[in-house]
């Protein structure tokens, strides 16, 4: 059964993720605080699988499917009112994670999967970039492998665990939660201890 438009992903979901962190008293150490943060960015990511599946099983247009991300995009990455500058970061670090997700979303509906390269030619491409200093072309070259990701590749652990760590460590980890969503894109429940 398909998700009536606008309720992919709605600011009352993503609030109550936010309010959870605010409460719990998120520690980047703790492996609690680390799945809590994980199962925010993953729910995000199911919300863009099942866009993307609507739009390949039919429910969704292209100009529909757009309209779809581009609702949870704005929900997701909007600026965040939390007092505590460490949660913030942390919340941060998710924001910037899923930014490729969406990139990669938009531009699998608008070209289809990039077939220029495999995904580990764009990842190793995205780190060469980023060491450049050509955040552009890095986040370019990750979109790229992220479209493939939508068209049904693997990412390959073993380039992701080689990366160090920056905006493309960041943005292949958005893409990991991209791809288990895509295989298995059930809800990550909110009150999941």
């Amino acid at each position: 059964m398909s998700t009536p438009p606008g309720e992919y992903y709605t600011e009352e979901r993503w609030q109550n993720w936010l309010d959870r962190i605010e409460e719990e008293d998120v520690d980047p150490e703790d492996e609690d605080s680390a799945r809590l943060l994980l199962n925010l960015q993953d729910d995000a990511a199911i919300a863009v699988a099942k866009i993307l599946t609507d739009y390949e099983d039919g429910p969704l247009d292209e100009e529909a499917t757009l309209d779809e991300l581009t609702g949870v995009r704005e929900i997701v990455l909007d600026d965040i009112d939390i007092d505590d500058e460490e949660t913030v970061m942390l919340i941060d670090g998710v924001q910037t994670s899923l930014l490729c997700v969406f990139y990669a979303a938009e531009e699998f509906v608008a070209e289809g999967a990039a077939d220029d390269a495999t995904i580990t030619d764009y990842i190793e491409a995205a780190a060469d970039a980023e060491a450049e200093e050509d955040l552009d072309a890095a986040l370019g070259y990750c979109v790229q492998a992220g479209t493939q990701i939508i068209g049904g590749s693997e990412l390959p652990m073993e380039v992701a665990e080689d990366l160090e760590y920056g905006l493309v460590s960041e943005w292949v980890n958005g893409l990991d939660s991209l791809q288990t969503a895509m295989s298995d894109p059930e809800v990550v429940e909110e009150d999941e201890s």
